[in-house]
C-alpha cells in the first residue's frame, strides 16, 4: 500500500529553520507498530498520523521511539498540510487524540494558532539529579505531566548551556525544558529529550503549555512572544486563557511524496 507523506518545517516562515515534522494522513488506522516504524524510518523528532472521523480529525504523535501525549510543531504541520495540501474547507480544523482530548487549529493568513490546555505543573526540589543534567544552576525547578522545566536567570545561560545527554536520559520524564527571560523577547527556551530519542528539539509547541502559564504570570502579561534557541529557532506568538493556551506560528513545505508499506 502507498501513503502519503509531507514533511513540513514548523513555526518558521523560512525554509529550513524552525522544527520539521512528518506528516502521513490516512483512511484508517494502521497498527502501531507499523506505525512506530514509520516514525522510525523518517527519523525525525515527530511523525503525526490523522485519520478523519465525522467533522474532526483524530490525531496521534510519534518519536522515532515512543508514541507522545501531545506534539505541537507535528499538529501545526498537519493543519498545515489539511489546509493547503487536502482541501480542507473552513478557517479551523478540530483534532482529537485519545491522550490529550480536544485540540483546536485557526488560521489567520499565513499564521496557524493551537488551542491547547494547559499544563499541570508544580515546585519541585532542585535536586542533585536535575542539577547533574547542566553545566549552570537553574533557579527553579518544576515538574509538569511530562516534563521538567527549569528556570534560569537570563538568555545567555539558555543560549550557552551544556546539556550532559546520558544524565537527562536518566530523568524520569519526556525530557527537559530549560527557560529565562529573554533580551529582546519576552522569553526564550530549549527542550532535551534523549530518553524520547530527541537529542534537541528545535521547537517544542507542548512545551509551552508549561511555559506560558509560567510566564505569564510572572511577567503579568496575557500575550507573548518567545524564541526557542535551538540551531534552527523557532518563533511563536502566545497567549494566556485560563485553562487553554495559544501558541501561533508559520510553517513551510518541504516535501510531499508517498511512503509504500507491502
Amino acid at each position: 500500500m502507498k501513503y502519503k507523506l509531507y514533511q513540513v518545517d514548523a513555526f518558521t516562515d523560512k525554509l529550513f529553520g524552525g522544527n520539521p515534522a512528518a506528516v502521513c494522513p490516512l483512511n484508517k488506522w494502521l497498527n502501531d507498530d507499523i506505525l512506530q516504524k514509520i516514525a522510525m524510518e523518517n527519523n525525525l523528532a515527530e511523525t503525526v498520523f490523522y485519520v478523519k472521523q465525522d467533522n474532526q480529525y483524530q490525531i496521534r504523535w510519534f518519536t522515532p521511539k515512543v508514541e507522545v501525549d501531545l506534539c505541537g510543531h507535528a499538529t501545526l504541520a498537519a493543519a498545515f498540510v489539511l489546509f493547503n495540501y487536502e482541501n480542507h474547507f473552513g478557517e479551523s480544523i478540530d483534532f482529537y487524540s485519545p491522550r490529550s482530548g480536544k485540540l483546536i487549529v485557526s488560521r489567520y493568513s499565513d499564521w496557524l494558532t493551537l488551542d491547547f490546555p494547559v499544563d499541570e505543573f508544580h515546585n519541585t526540589p532542585i535536586s542533585s539529579e536535575i542539577t547533574s543534567c547542566f553545566d549552570k544552576q537553574p533557579l527553579e525547578a518544576y515538574k509538569g505531566k511530562t516534563d521538567y522545566m527549569l528556570v534560569y536567570e537570563k538568555e545567555s545561560d539558555i543560549r550557552d548551556i551544556k546539556p550532559q545527554f546520558e544524565t537527562i536520559s536518566a530523568l524520569k520524564a519526556r525530557g527537559v525544558i530549560i527557560t529565562a527571560k529573554g533580551e529582546n523577547i519576552d522569553f526564550v527556551s530549549r527542550f532535551f529529550a534523549p530518553q524520547s530519542g530527541i537529542i534537541e528539539d528545535p521547537v517544542t509547541g507542548s512545551a509551552h503549555t508549561t511555559l506560558i502559564p509560567y510566564w505569564s504570570k510572572k511577567m503579568n502579561k496575557i500575550e507573548m512572544s518567545a524564541i526557542q534557541l535551538s540551531e534552527r529557532k523557532g518563533y511563536l506568538q502566545c497567549k494566556f486563557s485560563g485553562n487553554r493556551v495559544e501558541i501561533s506560528g508559520q510553517a513551510k513545505l518541504y516535501l510531499a511524496g508517498e511512503i509504500s508499506i507491502e
